[in-house]
C-alpha cells in the first residue's frame, strides 16, 4: 500500500506526519519553491511551526509522481476540489479518493464525496472527516475521525490502511450524513463566533449550537442520511470543537464579525462557502434553516449582528 497526500496545507501536511509512521509518505505541494524548501528544512515552517517532518515523508511538486500511489488523500480546499480532480481525471483514474475537506460546492450543492462521483466515476470516494485540529495530529495527540465509504469491505480496509498509534477511524457507510455535519458545522462556528465577538456569552452559545444541530439534522434527514451518523463524530462532536475553540478559522471568522474586526482574506474559511450553497439548497428544498441563513447574511453584511441576534429571537415560539 502507497498513500500520498495531495496538499500541503496544515491539515494535509499533518495528515502526512501521522500516516509516516507506517510506512512512506508523499506529500504534494502546488508550489515548487514551496515543496523544495520543506524537503530541504523538514518543515513547514508556514503551516506547522515547530514541527519536524519524518524522514520517511517526501514532498514534491509533481502531480505525477504524487498520483502513483494507491491511496490519495484529497487535503485541498472544498471549492477547489473539483479543478484539482479535473485537472489530473487521467492521473487520478481508478484510485480509493479520500476526500479530507469539509464544505458544499457553492455551483453544484454538493459535498465532497458527491464531486468525487461525479468527475470520476470509477474512482472509489471516500471521506474524512470528524473533530481534529492539524496541529494535535502534528504532535502526535489522539484524535479520532468518520470514514465515510459507501462500499462496506473497502472502508473496512480503508479503516485499517490510514488508522495510526494517535488517530483512530470509526467507519460509516453513511457518506451524505458525514458530508452534511462535516460542512454545516463550519457554518454553525461562524454563528457561535459572532455570539462569543459580540459578548452575547456562554449560555447564547450554547443555545445557538443547539439549534444549530437542529438544522445539521433537518437537513441530513432531509437529504436521506442517518440521525445516528449526526450524533457521531462527523456531525456532534465536529460541531463541540468547532464551535468553542479560537483554533477553528470559522469561529475566529464570527468573532472579527462579532467584533466588528477585519478578517484576513488570505485564510481558507470553508464555512462562508457553505452558508451561501447550503442556504440555498436549503430553500429548494422547502427547509428552515434560520441560523444558517442568517449567518450569509452575517457575511454578505445584509444584517449587523445585533440585528440578527433580534432577528433570532423574535422567532415564533415552538416546541423544541
Amino acid at each position: 500500500m502507497t498513500i500520498s497526500v495531495l496538499g500541503s496545507g496544515a491539515f494535509g501536511t499533518a495528515l502526512a506526519i501521522s500516516l509516516a509512521e507506517k510506512g512512506p509518505v508523499s506529500l504534494w505541494a502546488r508550489n515548487p519553491m514551496k515543496a523544495q524548501a520543506m524537503q530541504d528544512s523538514r518543515r513547514n515552517g508556514t503551516r506547522l511551526p515547530g514541527v519536524e517532518l519524518p524522514e520517511n515523508l517526501s514532498i514534491t511538486a509533481d502531480m505525477t509522481e504524487a498520483c502513483e500511489s494507491e491511496i490519495l488523500l484529497l487535503a485541498v480546499p472544498m471549492q477547489t476540489l473539483r479543478s484539482v480532480l479535473s485537472e489530473n481525471k487521467a492521473k487520478l483514474a481508478g484510485k480509493t479518493l479520500v476526500a479530507c475537506c469539509k464544505g458544499i460546492e457553492l455551483d453544484s450543492g454538493l459535498g465532497p464525496v458527491a464531486v468525487i462521483r461525479e468527475v470520476l466515476p470509477d474512482a472509489q470516494a471516500a471521506l474524512l472527516t470528524g473533530p481534529s485540529f492539524a496541529a494535535d495530529i502534528a504532535r502526535g495527540l489522539p484524535t479520532a475521525l468518520t470514514l465515510a465509504c459507501e462500499d462496506a469491505e473497502a472502508g473496512k480496509k480503508l479503516q485499517e490502511q490510514l488508522t495510526t498509534a494517535n488517530l483512530r477511524l470509526y467507519r460509516t457507510t453513511d457518506t451524505t450524513g458525514a458530508e452534511i455535519g462535516g460542512a454545516l458545522k463550519n457554518v454553525m462556528a461562524i454563528a457561535c463566533g459572532a455570539v462569543i465577538g459580540a459578548g452575547l456569552g456562554d449560555s447564547a452559545r450554547a443555545a445557538l449550537m443547539t439549534r444549530g444541530y437542529a438544522e445539521m439534522q433537518r437537513m441530513a434527514l432531509a437529504s436521506g442520511a442517518k440521525a445516528e451518523t449526526l450524533a457521531g463524530l462527523s456531525g456532534f462532536g465536529d460541531l463541540a470543537l468547532t464551535c468553542t475553540s479560537d483554533l477553528s478559522r470559522n469561529y475566529r471568522l464570527g468573532l472579527s464579525i462579532g467584533r466588528s474586526e477585519e478578517f484576513d482574506p488570505s485564510i481558507t474559511v470553508e464555512g462562508a462557502a457553505t452558508a451561501r450553497a447550503v442556504a440555498a439548497q436549503a430553500q429548494r428544498m422547502g427547509l428552515d434553516m434560520p441560523v444558517t441563513l442568517t449567518v450569509t447574511n452575517l457575511i454578505d453584511q445584509r444584517l449587523t449582528i445585533s440585528e440578527a441576534a433580534a432577528h433570532l429571537l423574535k422567532r415564533p415560539l415552538k416546541e423544541e
